[in-house]
């Protein structure tokens, strides 16, 4: 009994820590662990902090075209056939 439970366990653990790495939160601790110097002067490390969070910037700004995109998209075809009564929403 007890070795299905585990079995069960580690099952549902796989695909939780499958989307954990792969989140912004799992990156972030992937570029800190891989850019970490050991003896590294400030100034380095003061720069790969600034490089960090531009990368971050630049993928929430990118989320963000995308998401205007959509949003476009749909008020274009809104304006193209205005008598439709119920349009579809973006995929």
């Amino acid at each position: 009994m007890w070795l299905l439970a585990v079995i069960l366990i580690v099952a549902l653990l796989i695909p939780v820590v499958a989307i954990l790495v792969d989140s912004p939160l799992g990156k972030s601790v992937a570029r800190r662990m891989d850019g970490r110097v050991e003896g590294a002067p400030p100034e380095l490390r003061e720069v790969q902090r600034k490089v960090e969070v531009l990368e971050s910037e630049v993928e929430e700004l990118n989320r963000s075209i995308t998401g205007m995109r959509d949003e476009l998209q749909f008020v274009q075809r809104l304006l193209e056939d205005p008598r439709r009564k119920n349009p579809s929403p973006p995929v």
